[in-house]
């Protein structure tokens, strides 16, 4: 499995972004979900979402500004932010289990999910 994030952006507050994560390989019933890591703090789960069914969970932090998503045809999950504060500057990163076992508990660690894209960075300014 690999994971590809792209749609990361230089903008102001109160700006919106869509980030996209392309999978390769088997898409259907994983769990994956998004974290973001900013500079000298630890990895922070955003968003998850079982690929091929309607479950999604957010962390606490996500306060209704995150929105995941997923197009089954186009293999990508994404990571909708609106209202984009300084505070959200980060890298983002997509990361994947290897299998549909999914819950807001799978956001406090990263630990729990085996596979990592690169990164596409944000910053708010």
């Amino acid at each position: 499995v690999q994971l590809v994030e792209s749609g990361g952006d230089s903008v102001e507050s109160g700006g919106s972004l869509r980030l996209s994560c392309v999978v390769s390989g088997y898409f259907r019933k994983r769990c994956m979900a998004w974290f973001r890591q900013a500079p000298g703090k630890e990895r922070q789960g955003v968003a998850a979402i079982v690929t091929g069914a309607h479950n999604k969970y957010y962390a606490g932090s996500a306060n209704g500004r995150f929105t995941i998503s997923q197009d089954n045809a186009k293999s990508t999950i994404y990571l909708q932010i609106d209202s984009l504060k300084p505070d959200d500057t980060a890298m983002y990163y997509c990361a994947a289990r290897t299998d549909s076992d999914c819950g807001i508990w799978h956001l406090a660690t990263a630990g729990y999910f085996r596979y990592w894209g690169q990164g596409t960075q944000v910053t708010v300014s």
